[in-house]
């Protein structure tokens, strides 16, 4: 369906859903169609990874509003305490079974 104009270098630089001067057709699945509307593979992994970090900065302020006796956990809806729980409680668990490289040893100060 779309039509596309490109650059000197031969990034798209417009869509068109009609033939314009100077425009090409490609499929909707092009991966230069796909990548001009941030639907590639590399696009998609990053917004999951900025997701996640972004989970993770959430949780952290919650836990933040909790010490500070702002909010109680029991001031959250049963289903964001679930999730809570059992993400920290898999968060223990991955981080206990990690290699731990910075924690003093059995060996005592050994150079």
């Amino acid at each position: 369906m779309p039509f596309v104009r490109r650059t000197a270098d031969g990034r798209i630089e417009s869509l068109h859903r009609h033939a314009v001067e100077g425009a090409e057709f490609l499929d909707d699945d092009h991966p230069d169609v796909q990548a001009f509307v941030g639907n590639d593979t590399a696009t998609r992994e990053d917004f999951s990874r900025l997701d996640a970090d972004f989970v993770r900065v959430i949780e952290d302020v919650i836990d933040t509003l909790i010490v500070k006796n702002v909010i109680n956990i029991t001031d959250l809806p049963e289903q964001a305490q679930a999730k809570l729980f059992a993400r920290k409680s898999f968060r223990e668990r991955v981080s206990k079974s990690s290699l731990r490289l910075f924690e003093p040893t059995d060996f005592g100060d050994v150079i």
